[in-house]
C-alpha cells in the first residue's frame, strides 16, 4: 500500500481519498453488526472515510474510528474520531469487538502486522471480539490483471501483479468513476489460516472461526 496517483490528497499509504468518498457501503457493517452486542462498543482501526462507520453508527453501535489520514477522517459523522497510527493506539478502554479492516493485516511487515494485532488486544473487552478481514490464500490465487468488478458506477480492475518475494505481490489497482481515474499500488502476504492462527496468537488472541462463506472475515478472541 505505497503508492497512489490521481486527482486529490492521497494517504501515506497511498490510498485516493476521494475515490473512497465515492464508494459505496458494502456488506462489512452488516458482517460486524452480526457478533457486536446491540449498542456495543466498536474501536474501528482504519476506518478511512466512514464507509464501514456510518452504517455502524446508524445502527445504533457505539464507534471509535482510527485513521492516519487527517483527511480520511474528515469525512467520518457521528463518531469519535483519533488521528493516528492504529499500532500505537493506547485508549484507556477496552471495546465489545475491535475491526481491523481493509486487509491491513496482509501487509509483508511481519512486525507491523503483529504491532496491529497487538493493539487490537490490548482494546478488546473480555468476552469480546477482534474482527479481521483478510485475503484468504484461495483470494490471492485467483488474482489477475484485468480481473476486477463494477460498483454503482465505479470500476476498480487490476492493471498489474507480480510475486515479487515468495507468497509477497505487488499489485496496483485502477478505479474509474466517470472521467476520473485513480491508481493505488500496494504490496500484500498471502497467508495460510495456520500462519493466520499463530500471528494471532503471538499477540494473545485465539482464531475463533470466520463469519462469511468465503472466509475473507475472522473473528478472533482473547486467548
Amino acid at each position: 500500500m505505497n503508492s497512489g496517483t490521481g486527482p486529490g490528497a492521497i494517504t501515506p499509504d497511498g490510498s485516493p481519498v476521494e475515490f473512497y468518498t465515492l464508494l459505496p457501503p458494502g456488506e462489512e457493517a452488516e458482517v460486524i453488526g452480526r457478533v457486536v452486542p446491540a449498542g456495543g462498543s466498536i474501536l474501528e482501526l482504519g476506518s478511512g472515510v466512514g464507509r464501514v462507520t456510518h452504517p455502524l453508527v446508524a445502527a445504533g453501535f457505539q464507534v471509535v474510528a482510527v485513521d492516519e489520514s487527517a483527511e480520511m477522517l474528515a469525512h467520518v459523522r457521528g463518531a469519535r474520531t483519533v488521528h493516528g497510527r492504529a499500532q500505537e493506539l493506547a485508549l484507556d478502554r477496552r471495546f465489545d469487538a475491535v475491526v481491523l479492516g481493509s486487509y491491513l493485516i496482509n501487509i509483508p511487515d511481519e512486525g507491523l502486522r503483529h504491532d496491529l494485532l497487538t493493539a487490537c488486544a490490548r482494546h478488546v473487552a473480555a468476552g469480546g471480539s477482534v474482527l479481521v478481514q483478510w485475503q484468504p490464500p484461495e483470494a490471492h490465487d485467483r488474482w489477475a490483471v484485468g480481473r476486477g468488478r463494477e460498483d454503482d458506477g465505479i470500476e476498480i480492475m487490476m492493471t498489474e501483479l507480480d510475486e515479487v518475494a515468495p507468497g509477497t505481490y505487488a499489485a496496483t489497482m485502477r478505479y474509474t468513476a466517470g472521467e476520473r481515474v485513480w491508481t493505488q499500488s500496494f504490496l500484500s502476504r498471502r497467508l495460510t489460516v495456520e500462519e493466520l492462527a499463530a500471528e494471532l496468537e503471538r499477540a494473545g488472541l485465539a482464531l475463533d472461526g470466520f463469519l462469511t462463506e468465503d472466509r475473507t472475515w475472522a473473528r478472533a478472541v482473547p486467548a
